[in-house]
């Protein structure tokens, strides 16, 4: 190793031990467990790799001065948990690449046995074919024997490497399809991200169109969401975006897609149902959440209730998915407007007037 590379090497870790250093520092400081979650938050903030993380804590503590377990545990969920998934996927990758390198190997070894193999039978033809007595006869035999029992052994190994290789790459896709389940939920929420949604409308619109039923959008948005961050800090702001996450799983149920939308913006897909219905869902998930009442965890102290507003829209003959989101998406603006805390739909005048005003 050269001069340069082992002052690198030096370099980096001095470098990560400052980093251990501060972390170990502000658990102390806090005095906080010093179990690895937190550890890894404070070593991540130490970097100041993850703006967002070091954002949500110095406002915290700049309001509170501490962070509480519920604080760590909501910013640990939030910022850190799901960048993991990347690492994962690397990791299963790696294995079913190793894998796969050393079925081939077998197989490559098993296919030099084959080749002596056949070249013990040519030349045991051979030798039959001028043996001139029985003891020539039985050495071939011999011959034969013995290289029929090392392939058989070979065929035997390659079979149960096989068949081990087989379960291995089973529960390497069973891994895989674990994470990319969780590429597609909201680590905040646990609903569908945008990524679901956006695959998940795509497919019910065309069922919908191929099946001649009615679909119906609904597009919700959380009434003076930027207040919450602003009067409480971004973690009551995430804790308002658990609550509408939790009344949407609790409320939603069957083949009806919930997915964030973004930002403080949530999405309901209904399959098979009409306007009407799809109004009487929405004025359900509103009361829901209303009724809610949202309590600080870290103090206990009574915030009050979160309120939505709703936009509703109805699939149409010769609608595209884009079509379907922008009219849902102008009664939701038609909400807003008109007051907050409501339900409007496209027949509704406030979307009609909206409509005209755009147009105009």
């Amino acid at each position: 190793m050269g001069t340069f590379s082992v002052a690198k090497v030096l370099d980096e870790h001095e470098r990560t031990m400052a980093f251990a250093e501060i972390a170990l520092g502000q658990i102390r400081s806090l005095r906080q467990n010093a179990i690895p979650r937190n550890y890894e938050i404070w070593y991540v903030y130490a970097t100041g790799y993850n703006a967002q993380l070091n954002k949500i804590i110095n406002e915290t503590l700049t309001r509170s001065g501490k962070l509480t377990e519920s604080d760590l545990e909501q910013i640990y969920e939030t910022y850190l948990s799901h960048i993991k998934a990347t690492d994962r996927i690397d990791k299963v990758g790696a294995r079913v690449i190793g894998e796969i390198d050393d079925v081939v190997k077998l197989l490559g070894e098993a296919l030099g046995v084959s080749a002596t193999y056949y070249e013990s039978l040519t030349g045991a033809g051979q030798e039959l074919s001028i043996a001139q007595n029985t003891d020539q006869v039985r050495s071939v035999i011999e011959i034969l024997v013995k290289s029929t029992r090392e392939m058989r052994d070979t065929n035997m190994a390659l079979e149960e490497r096989l068949n081990l290789s087989k379960n291995e790459i089973s529960s390497l896709q069973q891994s895989l399809e674990a994470i990319r389940a969780e590429s597609l939920t909201d680590p905040l929420t646990g609903l569908g991200n945008r990524k679901y949604f956006d695959r998940m409308i795509d497919a019910a619109v065309q069922e919908a169109f191929a099946n001649g039923e009615p679909l119906s959008l609904l597009l919700l948005d959380i009434d003076h969401f930027k207040s919450f961050n602003d009067s409480y800090g971004h973690l009551t702001g995430d804790q308002v975006l658990r609550l509408v996450g939790l009344s949407l799983r609790q409320t939603i149920k069957g083949q009806d897609i919930t997915a964030r939308y973004g930002g403080e913006e949530f999405a309901v897909v209904l399959p098979n149902t009409g306007l009407r219905q799809a109004l009487t869902v929405a004025d359900h998930i509103r009361r829901a959440i209303m009724a809610k009442e949202l309590k600080k965890k870290s103090t206990g102290e009574i915030l009050g209730r979160v309120t939505i507003s709703v936009g509703v829209s109805q699939l149409k003959l010769g609608d595209d998915t884009d079509a379907l989101i922008e009219r849902a998406d102008a009664c939701l603006y038609a909400a807003k407007r008109t007051g907050r805390n409501r339900v409007i739909c496209e027949i509704d005048p406030e979307y009609v007037a909206e409509a005209r005003s755009q147009v105009a």
